[in-house]
């Protein structure tokens, strides 16, 4: 039996990955919005304009270069997480579509193969999309075809 003592830990790590998962979803978001890039494109606007004024001195430089790199360095933190949930939230979603369907349950955690895995998996998956296009293809041949001797015995009873 668990005790009240070994659950604690947990509680704050979970509290702290709930706080971190909508600071990053929220960042995230506001980081898609047209507002954002026009802020962006505002302050490098202002920097450029402010370089007459500072001499294009290399300190003037700096600190877009600084300002930049550390925006970029922590927004790909950000976005991967929330990439990474998206991605994960989608899986589980095929997976159970998978499961409660008449589609094949072996598929479930295949995104855990290995690369080459995959690719044969994938050549094999394409190859009997192939056999049923061509089986589908004969089908629809054959259909038209009796469709054709049909019409071909019709015409000739009309005249016999």
């Amino acid at each position: 039996m668990t005790s009240t003592a070994d659950r604690e830990p947990a509680q704050p790590k979970a509290s702290a990955s709930r706080a971190f998962t909508t600071f990053a979803g929220k960042v995230a978001k506001w980081a898609g919005h047209p507002l954002a890039f026009a802020l962006g494109a505002a302050i490098v606007v202002g920097w450029a304009i402010s370089g007459p004024f500072f001499g294009y001195s290399e300190t003037w430089q700096l600190v877009i270069n600084t300002g930049t790199t550390i925006v970029t360095f922590l927004m790909v933190f950000l976005i991967q997480n929330s990439q990474n949930r998206d991605g994960a939230a989608i899986q589980a979603k095929l997976d159970e579509l998978i499961r409660a369907s008449a589609a094949q349950n072996r598929y479930i955690g295949i995104e855990h193969l290995t690369e080459e895995e995959l690719d044969d998996l994938r050549r094999r998956c394409e190859t009997r999309a192939r056999a049923e296009r061509l089986d589908h293809a004969r089908e629809a041949a054959d259909v038209a075809e009796a469709r054709a001797h049909e019409k071909a015995a019709r015409a000739a009873e009309r005249i016999g």
